[in-house]
């Protein structure tokens, strides 16, 4: 582990947690490409499994009294945390493309149709019926490449609930998906001391950009908080794009 290892991964947790604590989403998205600049993917992923797990713990403990304002939770987490046992099962055996290539298309097809339909709204029997597919494709990519925000952002801006209420939808799906991961993960093996280390050392600097974060999300629109959403989704579909290209 040399000094190049640690500043990726302090500089990833940096930008990645700020992004995460305003919206609720972004930490993988932003943290892992970076670290997997100069570590392999499987590194990058268990190395933020850790400090993501324990990052959406504190902002689902901090939004928890939206919880009545939410839909579909129990049913998408349910779903989410089989998907994540299976994904997680894929990283060590299915290409990356294969599995990045779909999600980018679908990223870019719900950001075009927001941006034609901004006020488009899913409804309740339609949210019910799909929340099983959706959750499970969202813990799938959780497992596989350790990146669910797009599919689980989508699709809960696409519900249009209020702030706290978004935040506190993707992160416990974020927080139970990640979890199961992580289990699939140690029960691997895949944390040797190195790992293990700089999984320790990303919490600090995810300790001092959640508050920040929390101050600005309480202080912007929520108009301006949609938009926050859909520039996280561009902003991963380019990561991801990166990464099959590389």
């Amino acid at each position: 582990m040399g000094a190049a290892e640690v500043t990726a991964v302090v500089l990833a947790v940096l930008l990645g947690g700020l992004i995460k604590s305003i919206t609720g989403m972004g930490f993988p998205i932003v943290a892992i490409p970076v670290i997997a600049v100069v570590l392999s993917l499987e590194d990058a992923v268990a190395i933020i499994a850790i400090p993501n797990t324990i990052f959406n713990a504190s902002l689902v403990f901090q939004a928890r009294s939206a919880a009545p304002e939410t839909r579909d939770l129990p049913r998408l987490a349910a779903y989410g945390i089989v998907g994540a046992v299976g994904g997680t099962l894929l990283l060590f055996s299915v290409p990356e493309a294969a599995l990045l290539i779909p999600l980018i298309v679908m990223i870019w097809v719900y950001i075009i149709s927001a941006q034609q339909n901004p006020t488009r709204q899913l409804t309740p029997a339609h949210t019910r019926r799909w929340a099983p597919a959706v959750g499970t494709a969202a813990g799938v990519a959780q497992g596989a490449v350790g990146i669910s925000g797009p599919i689980v952002g989508a699709w809960i801006h696409a519900y249009r609930l209020p702030k706290q209420a978004a935040v506190l939808s993707v992160t416990v799906l974020f927080l139970l998906t990640g979890a199961a991961q992580l289990v699939v993960l140690v029960a691997a093996g895949s944390y040797d001391r190195d790992r293990l280390l700089l999984a320790v050392l990303a919490i600090i600097p995810m300790a001092i950009t959640l508050p920040i974060g929390v101050r600005i999300r309480d202080r912007i629109s929520t108009d301006a908080f949609g938009r926050a959403v859909l520039g996280i989704l561009a902003l991963s579909s380019i990561a991801l794009t990166y990464r099959v290209l590389a």
